[in-house]
């Protein structure tokens, strides 16, 4: 199985995608690693990415998955897949993938972002990633929990809520 951990930037994925795979015990990977220089570069000058700078990202992800699934492998990725057709690109053909949707305020994001050094992505672009948001509906199969709680709650409500096992010790 193959456990894709979605939202906004500043939601939490990537800290709650390292978590939840630790505690099964299985591969992680973050979506910014996958994005090409380009789109980095875009992001840190305050720039959006658009569609067509999303698209090969989605596909290598999807490749990342898929290299998990053909070597019997289970894994978390961490990445926004913020409108529903990037998370079809995701998830279609792929019946081993779940879906978990971190919601967050607004104002929590921006907060979160300010706080955030390091990272490329400026909080200024914030707006950006609220104005392409479409939070999973019911269609969709999703598990959509607020990112409001702590890293070990969030984790332990993904576990019970998609009915994972985690690795002894975990």
């Amino acid at each position: 199985m193959i456990v894709v951990v979605a939202g906004v930037s500043g939601s939490g994925k990537s800290t709650i995608g390292a978590l939840l795979a630790a505690r099964l015990g299985w591969a992680f990977a973050d979506g910014d690693s996958f994005h090409p220089a380009a789109n980095v570069a875009k992001m840190a000058a305050g720039m959006p990415l658009t569609d067509g700078d999303r698209w090969p990202w989605l596909g290598a992800i999807g490749a990342w998955m898929d290299d998990r699934a053909a070597a019997g492998e289970s894994g978390v990725m961490a990445c926004s897949a913020l409108k529903r057709a990037y998370r079809e690109v995701l998830l279609d053909g792929r019946p081993g993938v779940r879906l978990v949707f971190l919601t967050v305020d607004h104002d929590l994001d921006v907060t979160r972002l300010t706080a955030r050094h390091g990272h490329f992505f400026p909080a200024e672009l914030a707006d950006t990633q609220f104005g392409d948001l479409e939070v999973p509906g019911p269609a969709e199969s999703a598990l959509v929990i607020s990112a409001d709680g702590t890293p070990d709650e969030l984790v332990a409500a993904i576990i019970a809520r998609l009915h994972l096992e985690p690795a002894p010790g975990g």
